[in-house]
């Protein structure tokens, strides 16, 4: 399936250091309609803004690359209104804080640094929304054709000497030291203090809940069987590189945490084998090598709304 954080970092990481300079986008003039997508109208104030933010990128930054950018975004986020998957507001400033912390700021501080730039949170949030609702509307389509049949299977298989790949099946939970967002630039050190004394003294994954129960405002989340390639990549490098039962500590949107690891055996059975060599296709298309099954269904289900849509440019 799509990952939706992946496809949200790929598009801000050439950001983060231009928002970090603090560049100061041009003043806006009286707002002109340059589009119309199914009656929703899309502005000059709009185009803007997408130019400033495609130039925090350092991408191509013309007005005619913003609008039409513009014009996908907005038939996805038709698309996902229409079929009633979109991510939650909550998702979204949780997305945001998340970018934020990433950049050693506060979301006030990063919402001002947007506003200085001239793209302004609410159009950064809109993108953040579209980014992490489009995959879910994409999936709920075209999710069966994701997955490896058992052809497919055999067929790698036989490529590799007939022989399934072995893969890392791990038994994790998730430790987090909450810290209240009104409190996030007062406690953390603090509370990081608290995290990593604990790994030390964490007494197993039976005992997890027992023992976060003597401490203040500590939770204990059961995340289950977890195949190595399933891991996010925040966590993966923290978990090949653990040293004991629990990885290293991570400052996240909800506090700090890190991940105990009550089990991990080699196993190479069916399911190992689909996220292995899907793995393997996603390191490809990453490279360059392959085209990623997922983005060909997303831009097949995009150009069949562009088809049936009533654009009309002003």
């Amino acid at each position: 399936m799509i990952d939706a954080k992946k496809a949200i970092t790929k598009f801000l990481a050439g950001a983060a250091l231009a928002l970090l300079t603090g560049l100061a986008g041009p003043a806006l003039a009286a707002s002109e309609v340059k589009a119309v997508v199914n009656g929703t109208a899309i502005t000059s104030g709009d185009v803007a803004k997408r130019q400033a933010f495609l130039r925090l990128q350092h991408t191509k930054a013309d007005a005619k690359t913003a609008q039409e950018q513009l014009i996908d975004e907005t038939l996805k986020r038709q698309e996902v209104a229409r079929v009633r998957m979109s991510v939650s507001q909550q998702d979204v400033d949780a997305s945001f804080a998340r970018f934020s912390s990433g950049n050693k700021l506060s979301p006030e501080q990063m919402s001002q640094i947007l506003d200085r730039a001239g793209v302004g949170v609410d159009h950064f949030k809109g993108f953040i929304a579209v980014q992490m609702s489009w995959p879910r509307v994409v999936n709920a389509r075209y999710g069966s054709t994701s997955r490896l049949s058992n052809y497919d299977l055999v067929s790698r298989m036989m490529q590799n000497n007939k022989q399934k790949p072995v893969t890392t099946e791990y038994m994790l939970q998730q430790i987090i030291f909450v810290i209240p967002q009104a409190k996030r630039g007062a406690i953390t050190g603090k509370r990081k203090g608290e995290a990593e004394a604990s790994r030390s003294k964490f007494p197993g994954c039976d005992q997890a809940k027992v023992f976060a129960a003597t401490m203040r405002d500590v939770s204990v989340r059961d995340l289950g069987r977890m195949l190595a390639p399933e891991i996010p990549p925040d966590w993966k490098p923290l978990v090949e590189q653990a040293k004991g039962n629990t990885t290293g500590t991570r400052v996240t949107d909800k506090g700090v945490e890190y991940l105990a690891i009550c089990s991990q055996r080699q196993v190479s059975d069916d399911q190992a084998a689909e996220m292995v060599f899907r793995q393997e296709d996603l390191d490809k298309s990453k490279a360059g090598k392959d085209a990623s099954p997922e983005n060909e269904n997303s831009k097949k289900y995009l150009d069949e709304l562009r088809k049936k849509a009533q654009i009309a440019y002003r």
